[in-house]
């Protein structure tokens, strides 16, 4: 008997006015969402999958315009799906929503408390503070969120990505909606906190018989929740049906790459030999020579509301060698992001020392200066780093400028080289910030962290929130770039298939302090560490069916 159905929407288009016309951004999509099953849209960056959830909110722009043929809504449990007019009248009680920023989505001004008090407000008319506490601390305690009394008066920035997202379901729930709209909520989460999240999702459905459409660019998270995937393509539906059909034998050559395309499924480069099977941090062996090291690092920080220090990084030891790449891996709260801002000179170290060639790092301004010639950083979130003022020429001479490097003519030339050498025309020099895609913006990045020729980059997730075809190009394009220009490179991540498919080395973080480290192929077969293989497990794999891969079938089967 198949499930009842809760949302049936049927040809929706959507376009936004644009010179000379109109821009399609989404052109006939039609999906059902049954009771207590998981339908996901997946697809590369603007394949209309937000969009798309935009529309069933009523949430596009004034100025779009937006047509469906059909929208139809189960309001109850048994009862049939009805017509809606206006899919503003959704929210909140009908539909809940899941926004992928969990940082953006809450005011950070308002305690956790002050969220729900103003939605019970909303909904309810609820006004009594002692009654939406009560109603509070049950809705944090339903979705996980431990000591939920604590909660209430702490804000935002004061909780974990995890717990946030948590508050976000909760948040989402107040309504009692029948169908939860989650678009992309894992794309930042470390793979413990992913799999919780994920596992929540899960037990509403089985609970509460809750519908829930996904958002994701995570294929491999979509092949293990998804009841039914929809693959979007440059705004329109290439490929949709029972999730083991689309993954284990797509018909759509869209499908297949992306199927193919998962970073943790790509087979590793073959790399010159180590010469040595020790640890990165024993700094020892044959193998190419060490450009930048670490003894000892540690790192605390005051407790909240005079507690006391809380160490975010302990006697960590680490080794990076010319032209190979050594990955920083951890839950959140792990100290990886500590110990990359001690890396690279943001914050000076409460013990330990940090060496360049052997040699310490001072700490004057010349030596500071001659250290981020030789050391550069690529920041997590490419589009916040570039200044939207400048053209991407000058966003990439900037380094160039002022180390007072060649002339004005000279830099010019140098970034437009440096656009072509990261695989982008030369042209977008002229252009600005606000017209690149996430993938266009991580390359100019790159490109400007290139332009002072250093020895070792230092990437803070440099792919977390970017598509599998785009996280793949920008991948090859790294290891290009270290195969010509023998750089070093220190990748912070918490995506294990990432680390997989492209590091030397491994060293893993747990509460700041070194769990695990070693040589990257034997840590993903043999880890020592039960921590270790308690992320590796926490992976999500691609749920393959037991049919023949798509490469073996014949074009009739």
């Amino acid at each position: 008997m198949s499930a009842e159905t809760v949302l049936r929407l049927d040809g929706l288009t959507v376009r936004h006015p644009a010179r000379g016309g109109e821009v399609t951004a989404v052109e006939d999509i039609s999906l059902t969402v049954p009771a207590g099953r998981c339908v996901a849209l997946v697809g590369e960056s603007g394949s209309g999958k937000s969009t798309t959830l935009n529309a069933l909110l009523g949430l596009t722009p004034a100025t779009a315009r937006t047509r469906v043929r059909r929208l139809e809504f189960a309001d109850a449990p048994g009862g049939a799906p009805r017509p809606v007019t206006d899919p503003a009248a959704l929210r909140g009680r009908s539909v809940g929503l899941v926004p992928q920023d969990p940082a953006r989505a809450l005011d950070p001004l308002v305690r956790i408390e002050g969220h729900f008090a103003e939605l019970y407000r909303h909904f309810t008319g609820l006004k009594d503070r002692a009654e939406a506490r009560r109603r509070t601390v049950a809705a944090l305690a339903a979705v996980g969120v431990d000591r939920p009394e604590a909660r209430l008066r702490q804000y935002p920035h004061e909780l974990s990505g995890g717990l946030l997202q948590r508050v976000l379901v909760a948040l989402a729930l107040t309504g009692e909606p029948r169908l939860l709209l989650a678009d992309e909520p894992t794309s930042n989460l470390d793979v413990t906190v992913q799999r919780r999240v994920l596992d929540l999702f899960d037990a509403l459905r089985a609970e509460r018989g809750l519908a829930l459409l996904l958002v994701t660019h995570d294929l491999a998270v979509a092949s293990q929740r998804a009841d039914e995937l929809i693959v979007l393509r440059g705004g329109r539906v290439v490929e949709s049906g029972p999730t083991d059909r689309v993954i284990g034998a797509p018909r759509h050559p869209y499908t297949r790459q992306l199927v193919t395309s998962l970073p943790g499924r790509l087979p590793r480069t073959a790399r010159p030999a180590a010469g040595t099977d020790a640890a990165p941090a024993a700094g020892t062996g044959d193998g190419p020579p060490v450009v930048l090291a670490a003894r000892g690092l540690a790192k605390s920080y005051p407790g909240a509301r005079g507690s006391g220090p809380v160490a975010a990084v302990r006697g960590v030891d680490l080794t990076l060698r010319r032209g190979r790449t050594l990955a920083v891996v951890g839950e959140s709260g792990a100290g990886k992001t500590t110990l990359l801002r001690l890396l690279t000179g943001l914050e000076r170290p409460d013990a330990g020392t940090v060496l360049l060639d052997g040699t310490p790092v001072g700490t004057g301004r010349r030596a500071r200066v001659a250290f981020t010639r030789r050391v550069q950083l690529v920041h997590q979130n490419p589009a916040g780093s570039l200044n939207p003022a400048l053209t991407i020429g000058r966003i990439i001479a900037e380094p160039l400028a002022a180390h007072r490097i060649g002339t004005a003519r000279h830099r010019a030339e140098r970034a437009r080289a440096l656009l072509e050498a990261v695989g982008l025309p030369a042209g977008f020099a002229a252009q600005r910030p606000a017209r690149l895609s996430g993938g266009q913006a991580q390359r100019v990045a790159i490109a400007r962290a290139l332009a002072l020729d250093p020895e070792v980059l230092v990437l803070d997730e440099p792919v977390s929130a970017l598509d599998q075809a785009v996280q793949l190009a920008l991948l090859e394009l790294l290891d290009g770039l270290q195969r010509r220009l023998g750089i070093a490179l220190l990748l912070v991540t918490h995506d294990l298939g990432v680390v997989r498919a492209t590091a030397d080395e491994v060293l893993v973080l747990h509460r700041g302090r070194t769990e695990e480290a070693g040589l990257a192929d034997a840590l993903f077969t043999a880890p020592a560490s039960p921590y270790t293989r308690a992320l590796l497990d926490a992976v999500p794999a691609l749920r393959l069916p037991v049919t023949p891969p798509f490469h073996e079938r014949t074009p009739s089967s």
